[in-house]
């Protein structure tokens, strides 16, 4: 049969409570608009900085190895050769830059 001790029904009740607390809490938390903002931020940031750094390996990896006859070039310079990372950058930057026009209109347009 169940346990019919009425302290140790009490105990019971008041660990249930303490719980619930907890996790109503701990949900309270999650979904508060500056905790969602946070994350947000962070995730970006933390994008940002890892497409900062494969931009800075590629270019100091080409700039450090640049590929000329004298030295002769090994088989990743003459795959990239240091004059090809500009245009990809050029590119890069261009598609930005309409990426964040093409935005402010449609923003500017509501």
């Amino acid at each position: 049969m169940a346990d019919t001790d009425p302290d140790a029904l009490e105990r019971e009740i008041e660990r249930t409570r303490e719980e619930l607390a907890r996790t109503v809490d701990a949900i309270a938390d999650r979904v508060s608009p500056r905790r969602v903002a946070e994350r947000g931020v962070a995730k970006v940031k933390a994008n940002a900085e890892h497409l900062v750094s494969s931009l800075g390996d590629l270019v100091g990896g080409v700039a450090a190895h640049p590929a000329t006859p004298s030295e002769g070039a090994g088989p990743w310079e003459e795959e990239y050769p240091a004059r090809t990372v500009a245009p990809v950058l050029i590119g890069l930057g261009a598609v930005l830059v309409v990426g964040a026009a093409i935005i402010l209109l449609r923003r500017r347009n509501r």
